[in-house]
């Protein structure tokens, strides 16, 4: 059976699932990770659900059942968990060399934004400059996915799009980004740094 891990791994490698109007039941690669990614016509749910289950609730031909709300409930009562919020997914290929910024490490967890990628992301670090900050960690399957965080007073200067290039040069592997859709500001950086658009995902992380 094909993992979530390879699913992303052929994804990060340009082959992405075929727009056939199919929805993949794949096992959760931890008990952490639970969720639902979109691509084009083609739907990945990775929970350890029984596919009875799965086929009852999800109406034949309806693309966008998988990500609307009659289902995420559905989903939520079964597994005991709450969505995470809907967010665009995005993806990039590593770039060589250290990144132009100037970034110096972060080790503490204080930060709210840190702290958060500690319970969602193994091996996380974190960098920090003037006005920005920028946390990566290995995420759902193992993939490594980038954050950043901007003060509202240096917004606007291009520090998002900094940060997410940045972020291509500190890892060594494809790099994922998971954006709120209304966050055009840091749509607009993530897209000028590089990264693509490849659907949309819901995460359903276990409680605190």
């Amino acid at each position: 059976m094909e993992t979530l891990k390879d699913l992303l791994d052929g994804v990060a490698a340009g082959q992405l699932p075929a727009p056939d109007g199919a929805v993949d039941l794949l096992p959760q690669p931890t008990t952490r990770d639970l969720g639902i990614i979109a691509f084009t016509a083609h739907t990945v749910v990775f929970a350890d659900l029984h596919p009875i289950w799965l086929r009852a609730r999800l109406p034949e031909g309806d693309l966008s059942a998988p990500l609307n709300p009659p289902f995420l409930r559905a989903l939520e009562r079964k597994t005991g968990r709450r969505v995470d919020g809907l967010d665009m997914l995005l993806l990039a290929q590593p770039l060589p060399g250290p990144p132009a910024a100037a970034l110096a490490e972060v080790t503490s967890r204080a930060h709210p934004r840190v702290a958060r990628a500690h319970r969602h992301r193994d091996g996380v670090r974190a960098w920090g400059c003037q006005g920005g900050l920028l946390v990566l960690g290995r995420g759902v399957a193992g993939r490594w996915e980038a954050a950043v965080e901007i003060a509202p007073e240096h917004r606007g200067r291009g520090l998002g799009r900094t940060l997410a290039t940045a972020a291509r040069h500190l890892t060594p592997e494809p790099v994922w980004a998971q954006v709120a859709p209304g966050n055009a500001a840091s749509v607009r950086a993530f897209l000028a740094a590089g990264f693509l658009p490849m659907g949309s995902e819901a995460l359903l992380p276990p409680p605190d």
